[in-house]
């Protein structure tokens, strides 16, 4: 299916992440397409921010913890969204080992509170809640995962998430189905890389920020196997699920893998090489020594699914993709309008999709 402006148009939505680095690409793809956007989030937690590089203004804006449940509550019932799309979160693994109290009390509190509130809005057609590519128990197996497989999570991030997928489907089964209400459903994808992130504990961001510091890249697991994907081929899949869900609901999945094809399933030596290789061999990678938290090794998703009930399809391998991010960055660097150069990635890629 294609992500149709004029479904967009004109639509509310309500937005929760919008300060972050998939939030904020999606803010400007929704205004993009003419949505009326009503947001929360938490304020950037470190600058630079794509948020504030790219001028990311929703309509409605409230800066506020999901952690406290009346400021999303009072924002569904202001805003009257046809669509919600779920996205804040803590959603760094290491940060959860740090404060995985806290990860909970984001990840999966803040999941309730958002389904709660959204009980009470009648506007509401559809919730769509993004979890992870680390839902899954991961046995490593080097098999990809599919939408059946049993939900796990060794570390505090991953099991979080793997939370926010029971309490989604519990809220669904338990106040959603079948009372002629919102339709709730979840999109599962991790790995995104593009222009305008500045995480800590990123493997992008700890490029960008060798390559400034004339330095190389230290990395843990050189070897661990992830699904890489720029950014805006999953979220092309939130766009289509969400229409979907309103559209034509009765032919809605309750979840969702979106994941890059095989091809860009690469380690993460061979991720840095290839940056390296666009900047001149700057900054290449050495290990780092040392005992580090548990991270999978090997961790790929099927999105079979996706493409057979939403005829989704990534339009970009890893080579593109990585060139759509160091062209972002090389921007940025050279002191450019990085909100304009993200406004025509986002044109280029809905191009795309047009003639795909």
């Amino acid at each position: 299916m294609l992500i149709d402006p004029g479904f967009w148009r004109d639509l509310k939505v309500v937005l929760t992440g919008h300060t972050g680095f998939k939030g904020a690409w999606l803010t400007l793809w929704l205004q993009r397409l003419g949505a009326e956007v009503s947001a929360l989030a938490l304020a950037p937690d470190r600058e630079p921010s794509l948020y504030r590089l790219a001028r990311v203004q929703p309509e409605r804006e409230v800066i506020a913890d999901l952690s406290e449940a009346g400021p999303i509550a009072d924002l569904l019932a202001a805003a009257q969204p046809k669509i919600v799309i779920h996205m804040a979160a803590q959603p760094l693994v290491r940060q959860s080992y740090d404060d995985p109290v806290g990860t909970f009390r984001t990840n999966v509190i803040g999941t309730a509170h958002l389904l709660q509130a959204a009980r009470r809005v009648t506007s509401i057609g559809a919730v769509l809640v993004v979890t992870s590519d680390k839902v899954y128990e991961n046995l490593e197996t080097g098999r990809a995962f599919t939408e059946e497989d049993r939900l796990g999570g060794r570390d505090p991030y991953s099991a979080s998430k793997a939370c926010a997928e029971l309490l989604t489907a519990s809220f669904r089964s338990s106040f959603f189905a079948g009372s002629g209400g919102a339709w709730v459903a979840t999109a599962r994808a991790g790995n995104v890389i593009g222009g305008g992130d500045w995480s800590v504990d990123r493997l992008v961001p700890d490029i960008v920020r060798a390559r400034e510091e004339g330095r190389a890249v230290r990395l843990r697991y050189p070897d661990a196997v992830r699904p890489w994907q720029h950014v805006l081929d999953p979220l092309s899949g939130y766009l289509m699920m969400a229409q979907t869900m309103v559209s034509d609901p009765h032919n809605t999945v309750e979840a969702l893998n979106f994941a890059p094809e095989p091809g860009n399933f690469r380690t993460a030596a061979e991720l840095v090489e290839t940056f390296s290789t666009r900047f001149g061999g700057v900054p290449g990678w050495k290990p780092e020594s040392g005992e580090h938290p548990h991270e999978a090794r090997y961790l790929t998703l099927s999105a079979d699914r996706a493409a057979a009930s939403l005829g989704w399809r990534p339009q970009l391998d890893f080579t593109e993709t990585v060139a759509w991010t160091a062209t972002w960055y090389e921007i940025y660097w050279q002191g450019g309008n990085v909100r304009q150069a993200a406004l025509d990635q986002i044109d280029a890629y809905a191009a795309r999709l047009r003639t795909a």
